[in-house]
């Protein structure tokens, strides 16, 4: 059967999200033995990404963003914001790239954004992520939830420029 990105999945994985603690859900469509994972994520904006980046440094992110908008928010190896892409559902810019190695995270704009997201390479969860040494960690939540405020604000001044 071939795989189907359909509104009854998206919303599904949205009401997964609006249960979810951590504000997001997502639903996988790839198998292990899969060269190329693929799958739904949803968000709520107030969730909180740890800025990460890949282990294996060949693996290449796209997220294509099906609904809502979000700020990806690129940084160096101190932690230092070198880059702000805004994506949005209804463009102009409706897709981006997290290259191999890049440090990355998500801050949602809209109430709640979905994204197919593909992850070129095996899903292997010794080298999907590595959290930025730099950034407070998710079950922080005190000093998440401070570091996301910060982050909206560098989006906003950025967005403003």
């Amino acid at each position: 059967m071939v795989n189907q990105f359909t509104d009854t999945i998206i919303e599904e994985t949205l009401a997964k999200a609006r249960s979810s603690s951590r504000k997001r859900a997502m639903t996988c469509f790839h198998g292990p033995e899969d060269q190329l994972q693929r799958m739904i994520n949803a968000c709520l904006k107030g969730t909180y990404f740890v800025p990460h980046k890949s282990e294996n440094p060949g693996k290449l992110k796209i997220f294509i963003p099906l609904r809502g908008r979000a700020a990806f928010l690129y940084f160096d190896d101190k932690g230092a914001i070198t880059e702000i892409v805004t994506v949005d559902a209804k463009g102009p810019v409706r897709a981006v790239e997290i290259p191999p190695g890049t440090w990355c995270a998500p801050v949602i704009l809209s109430d709640e954004a979905v994204f197919l997201e593909m992850v070129d390479g095996k899903y292997d969860p010794n080298t999907h992520k590595c959290f930025a040494p730099w950034a407070p960690r998710e079950e922080d939540e005190g000093a998440a939830k401070l570091y996301l405020e910060k982050l909206k604000q560098k989006v906003e001044m950025h967005s403003t420029v």
